[in-house]
């Protein structure tokens, strides 16, 4: 499992005063609010970041962190990706997973048939989406749907899934 998640990331800056752009890739935009750190990965190391002012903007935070007071401090991050540790994360309900766990699960059928890989996640306006390598090649979309998703074992990473009528025809 990934000790960092990630939950957002830097588009552009703002202003002229340091402030950040950034692209929310959580589900909840204003937990923001609530981070007093991001960890800023900026491809060659990784750098803690307090986080001094949170605004909204349309669908994206605006951020300005503590020490970057010019927009020539913050400019070289423009694309770089934040994320919080486990400990900062959203607290999870009953059957609900981090996109990050679940890339690379095991994906069975309901009679433990082995059928492939879960490569991605899809999300959709009305449901998450699954992006399964199968083992003979081809790819299958399934919906994270409770009638598709049988069981999830996260510590034996294996997922058991009932695929719809339809979903596998050529």
């Amino acid at each position: 499992m990934e000790d960092l998640l990630q939950v957002g990331a830097i588009t552009q800056t703002h202003g002229l005063r340091g402030e950040v752009k950034v692209f929310p890739t959580t589900d909840d935009a204003k937990r923001f609010k609530k981070l007093k750190e991001v960890i800023l990965d900026t491809g060659k190391e990784k750098k803690v970041l307090e986080i001094e002012g949170v605004k909204f903007f349309k669908q994206f935070v605006i951020l300005k962190f503590k020490g970057f007071d010019d927009i020539n401090d913050i400019e070289r991050y423009k694309g770089k990706s934040l994320y919080v540790t486990r400990e900062n994360a959203v607290k999870l309900k009953k059957d609900e997973y981090f996109i990050a766990d679940l890339i690379g699960i095991q994906i069975y059928d309901e009679n433990d048939g082995y059928m492939g890989i879960l490569k991605d996640v899809i999300v959709t306006g009305a449901n998450d989406v699954y992006d399964i390598a199968l083992e003979n090649g081809r790819r299958l979309l399934l919906p994270a749907i409770r009638q598709c998703v049988l069981a999830v074992d996260m510590v034996q990473r294996k997922m058991k899934v009932h695929v719809l009528d339809g979903l596998l025809d050529d």
